[in-house]
């Protein structure tokens, strides 16, 4: 076996290298040395240094800001999303009348796409704000807490069948054992249920983690024309400065760059978690 694995690896895998040096290292790299360049194309790139990243710093602002609000959000949705998720779960894995319906009704918000969810939820939302005469754009805050419930009612039900396969591998005779012995449900929830499921957990947190920290097409449709961008986050910020304006791509390039650095970062911290867990498993 190990001798034929040998024989037949380099055509194996030399297709998928070549995909992965054509659709990402190469990209990458380049996007990374036109992070130090003037640009309108990549054949007319001028080094300049760090320049870009300076004025990322010291004179665009709005990076700033829609990292601060990109932070915030990703915070509140990862709290939120996975603790509804789980009590979900929880209450779909008790063999209640019509839980496959249920089940079913909770993931279909997933299947929608990101710019059709953000349009209509912009109009349920601004159909109650306009009876108070503001609207989602009106204050950054209702820009928040609406991106807050589209990010909720997308991702509740797909992190809830996560969490529901993590419980229904739990075995039955365990929990039975703990209720004979005397268990209360917080008891058995704690003690039982709450470990089994931290692989879930695990996969759950980081899910939702990427997922609110790269949002873009429910920031883009929900909260365009937000008065002075306070509602924009990262990967619109980002959008918006190589296509708003001409002369802009460096510093653009600069904030993707960033951007790339702290998704690998969350990579790697979801990698290290997981390899310790499975070490300590």
């Amino acid at each position: 076996m190990e001798r034929s694995i040998r024989k037949w690896f380099v055509i194996f895998m030399v297709p998928t290298i070549i995909t992965f040096l054509i659709a990402f290292l190469i990209p990458f790299l380049m996007g990374l040395y036109l992070s130090f360049c003037d640009f309108r194309s990549v054949t007319d790139a001028e080094f300049v240094g760090f320049s870009n990243y300076v004025r990322l710093v010291t004179e665009n602002k709005d990076f700033l800001n829609s990292l601060r609000f990109t932070a915030a959000f990703t915070v509140v949705s990862v709290v939120s999303v996975n603790f509804f998720a789980f009590l979900l779960a929880l209450a779909l894995t008790r063999g209640l009348r019509g839980t496959n319906i249920f089940r079913t009704v909770f993931f279909m918000p997933n299947l929608i796409g990101g710019i059709v969810l953000g349009y209509i939820w912009q109009v349920l939302i601004n159909g109650i704000l306009y009876n108070y005469g503001y609207s989602i754009t009106s204050k950054a805050e209702f820009g928040f807490f609406g991106l807050v419930i589209i990010m909720n009612w997308q991702m509740i039900g797909y992190m809830m069948v996560i969490y529901i396969a993590g419980i229904q591998n739990i075995p039955d005779e365990l929990i039975e054992a703990a209720s004979v012995d005397g268990a209360s449900r917080f008891g058995i929830l704690k003690n039982i249920i709450l470990p089994s499921v931290m692989p879930s957990f695990t996969i759950c947190l980081f899910l939702t983690l990427t997922n609110s920290f790269k949002l873009f097409d429910q920031n883009l449709a929900l909260t365009a024309g937000a008065p002075a961008n306070k509602t924009r986050m990262l990967a619109l910020d980002i959008y918006n400065t190589f296509y708003g304006r001409v002369g802009n791509e460096g510093l653009g390039q600069a904030k993707a760059v960033i951007f790339s650095i702290i998704v690998a970062l969350i990579a790697l911290l979801q990698l290290y978690i997981t390899r310790s867990r499975e070490e300590e498993g």
